[in-house]
């Protein structure tokens, strides 16, 4: 009787489970580490330059640009803190526990189903935070924070990867969830250029005088 371990997850691969946990894919693993190593950097300062325009209200954060570049105009606004502490602090604790989860994958730990559906479920409610945050900038606040981007940047990828860790075997048997795996790398780039296109036309006014 054979004793091989099964091969790790891998897009494409179909792959059946003889073990508990799920052994993911160095690829996939490497893409959570990624970006919970990006989120928590960008969280962190943050964070950092949140406490510094607390400590001296003429203090310019580094990634304020120009009047629409301006991690200013975004930090000290009610929505840079809507659950009452910054938003930063609870990006260190999430992209945290991501980037324990990622390099638990590329240590081979399996780490069980449950585990990545409430990832899942985490970074999804994290996407939906990530919209709202996007639409307040864009549409309230009238300004973008370079390092809050580079937060939703990271989400949108990080949320494709673990569903799919997390709902394989639903979206291989599943036809229309089947299509959603299929596709998903196209429609987060599907994402970013929506993105980049609102961005383009809410701030169209001032790129227009950059010419």
């Amino acid at each position: 009787m054979s004793l091989a371990a099964p091969a790790p997850v891998e897009a494409g691969e179909p792959r059946a489970e003889t073990a508990p946990g799920i052994a993911v894919g160095r690829p996939s693993a490497w893409w959570v580490l990624i970006a919970g190593v990006i989120g928590l950097l960008a969280s962190s300062t943050l964070l950092v330059e949140k406490i510094a325009m607390l400590k001296d209200p003429t203090f310019v954060p580094s990634c304020s640009i120009n009047p629409v570049l301006a991690c200013g105009s975004v930090i000290g606004t009610p929505q840079a803190s809507v659950f009452g502490p910054p938003n930063p602090l609870f990006g260190i604790i999430a992209f945290t526990l991501v980037i324990v989860t990622g390099v638990l994958s590329l240590a081979k730990v399996r780490l069980p189903r449950w585990y990545w559906v409430g990832l899942t479920i985490g970074t999804g409610l994290g996407l939906v935070f990530v919209h709202w945050l996007a639409f307040q900038s864009l549409y309230r606040i009238g300004a973008l924070c370079p390092y809050c981007m580079v937060v939703w940047s990271v989400t949108v990828p990080l949320f494709a990867v673990v569903a799919v860790i997390a709902f394989r075997p639903v979206m291989e048997s599943n036809p229309v969830a089947n299509a959603v795996y299929q596709w998903r790398w196209p429609l987060v780039v599907l994402w970013f250029t929506g993105l980049l296109l609102l961005i383009l036309v809410r701030f169209w006014d001032y790129w227009s005088t950059l010419t």
